[in-house]
């Protein structure tokens, strides 16, 4: 069926406005977007992360990746098409949380770097905040917390990131802020987090 958008008829210029959100919020929206081997800290972090805004006052969501493919995601597989099918709509979500004024914590392996480019042009260099959760694909699967790994080497889980399917680490230009969990403690890593996101929330 060929799609027909002439019927669309967009209302961004009679909604209330994201700046009239921030300013109703006391703060500025961005896109913390985490990504990581399955088992790296992503979803740990992105939940400390959230509560330690939450007790300053910060109006959050978390979106995470396994939660979204229930619903929104469901019937996508593991294919590098459809997972970057996949963060095309969670990137496209996220920019509907900011457009509200939140602030959105999203929690996604996001293994290649052109999903990452993706979501940077949907949700542009200033919202978009990058953060590698980094582990080593043994020390991931020593940790396995969801028993993925253990599946994996059975042959059970197709398309395994980091082993049948490529995880791209991020280049210099990706601009991308670092927590390696390997050498750091969790409460090490929020407090450097904290520190690199508060400021970038502040209402100027």
């Amino acid at each position: 069926m060929t799609e027909n958008r002439t019927n669309l008829h967009p209302i961004f210029d009679r909604v209330l406005s994201r700046a009239e959100k921030e300013r109703q919020f006391k703060q500025r929206a961005r896109v913390i977007w985490f990504f990581g081997l399955s088992g790296s800290g992503k979803s740990t972090l992105a939940n400390l992360l959230e509560r330690a805004l939450a007790e300053r006052g910060v109006h959050t969501h978390l979106l995470d990746g396994d939660n979204l493919r229930t619903g929104l995601n469901r019937g996508l597989g593991f294919s590098d098409a459809d997972r970057s099918e996949g963060l095309r709509r969670a990137a496209e979500v996220a920019g509907l949380f900011v457009q509200a004024g939140i602030v959105t914590l999203s929690s996604f392996i996001t293994p290649l770097r052109s999903q990452r480019e993706t979501a940077r042009k949907i949700l542009g260099n200033q919202d978009f905040l990058p953060v590698y959760v980094k582990a080593s694909f043994e020390t991931c699967a020593k940790r396995d917390p969801k028993g993925l790994y253990a599946r994996a080497a059975k042959g059970e889980v197709a398309q395994f990131t980091g082993r049948d399917s490529a995880f791209e680490e991020p280049l210099a230009e990706e601009s991308v802020f670092v927590i390696d969990t390997e050498v750091e403690t969790p409460e090490a890593s929020l407090s450097r987090l904290l520190a690199h996101v508060y400021p970038r929330i502040q209402p100027e």
